[in-house]
């Protein structure tokens, strides 16, 4: 079964390619982390716990507020919502404290999210699912990519478009706020070009600065990149047997270690020419 680690940023896409993916003739499984990461913050769980009980006290409105439709307790008595714009507010931006708070809410989620999405995965393969997708907005960042056999990263190459696409999608959101959460998920050319030094086969950029139908034939393009390099029949030699499966995801592994290795080694030389 071939893992695709899928990742852009903020308003460039990458929800709308997940969709398409998700629909024939792809039909592709799709596992996606930000839905997950939603979930394992639910009242009553222990990330919930654990960001109440580290943002609770320097962040008054990081509950929803009290009220006709929304008691003490919660709805279902476990506690009440998280207050996610105030959250955001609060781990979104560039300056010291933002990004260790940012450290510390990843901590709390990451991990949680890592085990959902391990039993998702493990969940598909018993089913003979050929392919499945990983939305993971933070592939790189969280280096999932490592478990990845391609990673599918939607792009713009304009940063204006995706500025414009966020402040129409969330029209409450300030200019400042904007800039922040875009910063906060780093430049998607950089993941781009990450992406597409991890050679054929292993690597695919999809470029969304157009509309819906050229999209729509960016994935085609990157779909048919995909079959030539993992054909079906693969993916049926894999689940038919496990072990090669487990070998193949070793070889993997190892091999994307090296790949990450390779480009923080470019990355230092090219800092260094600054």
């Amino acid at each position: 079964m071939l893992l695709i680690g899928l990742t852009g940023s903020i308003a460039t896409g990458k929800s709308t390619v997940s969709s398409l993916l998700s629909q024939p003739p792809y039909s592709l499984p799709i596992i996606d982390a930000d839905l997950l990461a939603r979930e394992v913050v639910e009242p009553g769980t222990a990330g919930y716990a654990a960001i109440v009980a580290h943002f609770g006290p320097s962040t008054p409105d990081l509950l929803l507020p009290e009220g006709p439709d929304m008691p003490a307790r919660g709805p279902a008595g476990k506690g009440r919502p998280l207050n996610r714009p105030a959250l955001g507010r609060r781990v979104f931006g560039g300056d010291e404290a933002r990004r260790r708070d940012r450290g510390v809410l990843n901590g709390i989620v990451h991990p949680a999210v890592r085990r959902a999405m391990a039993g998702a995965v493990a969940r598909e393969y018993v089913r003979g699912a050929r392919a499945v997708v990983l939305d993971v907005p933070l592939l790189f960042e969280s280096a999932l990519d490592r478990f990845c056999g391609l990673v599918l990263v939607v792009a713009v190459r304009d940063p204006a478009v995706q500025m414009a696409r966020l402040r129409a999608r969330d029209p409450h959101l300030s200019v400042e706020d904007a800039e922040n959460r875009v910063r906060s998920q780093g430049d998607v050319r950089d993941k781009a070009r990450r992406c597409e030094a991890r050679g054929r086969g292993r690597g695919v950029v999809v470029w969304n600065d157009g509309g819906k139908e050229d999209l729509g034939r960016e994935v085609a393009r990157a779909w048919g990149e995909i079959e030539r390099c993992s054909p079906r029949w693969w993916s049926w030699v894999l689940w038919a047997c496990p072990p090669a499966a487990a070998v193949l995801g070793v070889w993997n592994f190892w091999r994307n270690i090296r790949i990450n290795k390779a480009w923080a080694e470019l990355e230092l030389k090219e800092k260094a020419k600054l």
